[in-house]
């Protein structure tokens, strides 16, 4: 004998396994990887996209730092050189996707309609994180493959890994910077912001040269900004060392400011638009 729940007047009757899909941690969680696959899918569908994240650090290593043979044939300056355009990767790759997607997003008739069904936004938020994350660590394949072939970089397996985490974290306020540009700008402008912020952080945070070579107010500087900070820490988690508390605090800062920004944008946007 089965039971039926009576359905609420003028409410649609719900599909079966509904509830299951769309409720709960499992159904966000299947949400989040669907956001993720459609959005690699339509990244994908323009390979010229790839190029500007894919190819342009592992270009860099290969015309900037290679033909330098006394910092190539150094482990540890040659290993430096390596971590420095990792990090450039990842953050040209977060401050790409998420800026310019956004922006674009906002201004398609496809977005207002994600926002009316009843899917929660914070599994189309993870999904592109998931989605930017894996672009990002796509990215530094390259990097990796060059600095292994034609440079004297080395780590150990603990130390590579150690770095994949610490790139993870220090890329959060370029995340977050991505996000805010999105949400703040149009998509032209947004393309300008973007590659201003992304090379002005990339010199001088000392992801292009070593910040020994930088004048001492430069290097001053340098020190308060999020590219410089995640740079550090990353050799601090490959190679060891000493970590000063100006990286660490920095990171941190960063990360609950630019957090901040983004959230206060983003309601600002759906303020705007949907109330």
């Amino acid at each position: 004998m089965s039971t039926l729940t009576p359905t609420p007047a003028g409410a649609a009757p719900a599909a079966p396994g509904r509830s299951t899909v769309l409720g709960g941690r499992t159904g966000i969680l299947a949400l989040t990887f669907v956001h993720a696959r459609i959005i690699l899918l339509e990244t994908f569908r323009i390979p010229a996209a790839l190029i500007g994240s894919l190819v342009f650090p592992g270009l860099s290593l290969l015309f900037f730092v290679v033909p330098q043979r006394t910092v190539a044939d150094n482990p540890e300056f040659a290993t430096q050189a390596v971590i420095a355009l990792s990090v450039f990767a990842l953050m040209s790759n977060s401050l790409f996707s998420f800026g310019l997607n956004i922006s674009a997003n906002r201004e398609q008739p496809w977005d207002p309609y994600l926002r009316t069904l009843p899917v929660p936004g914070i599994s189309r938020v993870l999904g592109q994180i998931f989605s930017t994350g894996l672009m990002g660590l796509v990215s530094i394949l390259p990097v990796i493959a060059i600095g292994a072939l034609f440079t004297a970089a080395e780590a150990s397996v603990l130390g590579i890994l150690a770095g994949l985490v610490a790139l993870g974290i220090s890329a959060l306020p370029f995340m977050f910077i991505g996000i805010s540009i999105g949400y703040s700008m149009s998509s032209k402008a947004a393309i300008a912001v973007v590659q201003i912020v992304m090379f002005g952080l990339a010199f001088a945070g000392g992801l292009f040269l070593p910040p020994y070579l930088f004048a001492d107010w430069l290097d001053t500087v340098s020190k308060f900004l999020p590219s410089r900070q995640a740079r550090e820490f990353v050799i601090w988690a490959v190679q060891g060392g000493e970590l000063e508390p100006w990286v660490w605090i920095g990171i941190l800062v960063w990360t609950a400011v630019t957090f901040a920004l983004a959230l206060l944008l983003f309601r600002r946007d759906e303020g705007r638009r949907y109330h």
